[in-house]
């Protein structure tokens, strides 16, 4: 059996019986959302973030729509405090337990709130995927991750309701129409699309989300409404925000090392997972070494981004944020880092400067392919990143900048095309060995958002 297969056994250091209790979880991530709104007050008046709300909450919200330089640091990071606890409250009203997927779906709303989701633009989706759950006649819960994941395509709600140059009535009318429809549609087709990347791609929403902004986008062009991609983003907060981020992720890891008994057992196991089908790390480790995992993907994310004189904006931070959730899911420092390093190197070759704001996001969401390295190994991963960085470049325009999770379509992609061929070169690599035993083939996800 190859090495890398057999992965998923629940390591032996984790005692099932030492669960995590719910409301330990809940603190600590309703801690977060506090830490985010205090800061808020901190860097803004109460006035600015009023207006700067007002100013999120009206405008389209496109990527790249950096809400730093759209309104204000304080009203974006009010933003993601206020949609951190919706997304709790959904959790909690569902009956859901915090699970890795679920930390994972959290932080990366937090984090797109800096740039494209709020509170108006996520709830018709939100909406749509419960009256999905309704008809199917299935409890909410086993639609949540589709939920929290599908408000990728928010812009699309804001687009229509507030720049299409309808009376504001018919606006919202119609937004909101379309955000139901989105939810509606979503979970049943993230089901069938896991299998187009055999979860390779953590990010499976945003690469369903794709291709379903690319047909609202489709018809909307056919009308004669012209919809080009965007780029707002703000400079200057690296000083800030470096000292906010660095001490934000020394927290997490001195409770993580706190409640793992002071010590860093488990993570060893941790760094075998290969991340394939989001894993729920929750369910395999102890929390606490989870949170340290976390913390130290937060620490790798923004040290890359400064060693390579990238800027802290609302995107930057939102991508750091996406990784340091799905450190719960998938993600690793052992099979996020060959990622980095296959963008940062085709980067230098690239049209797009390697400190680039879109050349960083590559880096940082196209560790959605991070299973590609911890299942085939490091050089499969840097490989993965130089298509990647390639690829992710040129489908913006297919959706517009409607679907957030732009890298999580583009990282669809990259894995389809990847995985057979990685799959062949092993194979070729087996028959070769004498008195070999075949491998076992790819499995497919073990575990579907749907």
């Amino acid at each position: 059996m190859d090495k890398r297969t057999d992965k998923k056994k629940v390591p032996t250091t984790f005692n099932p019986h030492e669960i995590t209790s719910e409301r330990l979880k809940y603190s600590v991530f309703l801690t977060f959302g506090l830490f985010l709104m205090v800061l808020a007050f901190v860097l803004n008046s109460p006035k600015e973030l009023w207006i700067g709300s007002i100013i999120i909450l009206t405008s389209p919200a496109k990527l790249v729509t950096d809400y730093f330089e759209l309104a204000n640091s304080g009203s974006a990071l009010l933003n993601a405090s206020l949609m951190t606890f919706k997304t709790l409250a959904l959790v909690r009203l569902s009956k859901s337990k915090i699970t890795g997927p679920i930390i994972a779906a959290l932080f990366t709303v937090a984090g797109f709130s800096l740039f494209g989701k709020n509170l108006y633009n996520s709830l018709p989706i939100i909406l749509g995927v419960y009256g999905y759950a309704k008809i199917v006649r299935n409890p909410f819960s086993k639609h949540l991750l589709p939920a929290l994941f599908g408000t990728s395509l928010g812009p699309l709600v804001s687009e229509i309701t507030f720049n299409l140059g309808l009376p504001l009535f018919w606006g919202i009318i119609l937004g909101t129409l379309a955000g139901l429809l989105i939810g509606f549609v979503l979970p049943p087709l993230a089901k069938h699309f896991a299998f187009f990347h055999r979860g390779f791609s953590l990010y499976n929403i945003g690469f369903t989300a794709g291709i379903i902004g690319m047909f609202f986008i489709s018809i909307l062009r056919s009308f004669g409404i012209t919809i080009d991609a965007y780029e707002l983003v703000s400079t200057g907060n690296n000083g800030i925000f470096s000292i906010i981020l660095y001490s934000l992720f020394a927290v997490f890891f001195f409770i993580g090392f706190v409640l793992n008994k002071w010590q860093m057992t488990g993570y060893r196991q941790l760094l075998n997972q290969s991340g394939q089908s989001v894993p729920d790390f929750i369910s395999l480790f102890h929390f606490g070494v989870v949170l340290m995992n976390m913390s130290l993907l937060g620490l790798l994310s923004t040290s890359y981004i400064l060693a390579v004189g990238g800027e802290l904006n609302g995107p930057i931070i939102g991508g750091i944020f996406t990784i340091v959730g799905f450190g719960a899911a998938g993600k690793h420092i052992k099979n996020v880092l060959p990622i980095f390093v296959g963008v940062f190197v085709v980067g230098l070759f690239n049209v797009s400067e390697i400190h680039s704001t879109s050349a960083l996001l590559a880096a940082l969401f196209g560790t959605t392919l991070a299973p590609i390295s911890g299942y085939y190994g490091s050089l499969a991963g840097f490989i993965a990143g130089v298509f990647h960085m390639a690829m992710v470049l040129n489908v913006n325009y297919l959706h517009a900048g409607m679907n957030l999770y732009n890298n999580g379509f583009s990282g669809g992609f990259t894995a389809a095309l990847l995985v057979p061929l990685f799959d062949l070169f092993k194979t070729i690599k087996a028959d070769r060995k004498p008195n070999h035993k075949k491998d076992k083939p790819t499995p497919l996800p073990i575990k579907l958002i749907d």
